[in-house]
């Protein structure tokens, strides 16, 4: 999985990644049915590109490749995967 959303976005939710993902890989969108009752976004290891420019977006610092990682949020590699799970 190239990038991971993390802790920091729940309830934070913010966009602006989503803006500037060249593949629409980050989700749940503002138009799509299930933005407002997931906690946060999640970014879809099948679609992403390891492009990296979420990154520097996120205004909460929330995405990270998933080597970097911090240790004690390694729980949100599986939620994020278990949301395009779900989605299938």
């Amino acid at each position: 999985m190239p990038h991971i959303i993390g802790e920091p976005c729940i309830k934070t939710k913010d966009t602006a990644c989503v803006e500037v993902c060249p593949v629409d890989c980050i989700h749940p969108t503002k138009d799509e049915d299930d933005y407002e009752t997931e906690d946060q976004l999640y970014i879809d290891p099948d679609t992403c590109i390891d492009c990296g420019l979420c990154v520097d977006e996120c205004p909460v610092k929330a995405i990270y490749p998933e080597e970097d990682l911090p240790e004690e949020w390694n729980k949100y590699v599986q939620i994020n995967l278990d949301y395009y799970e779900r989605k299938g």
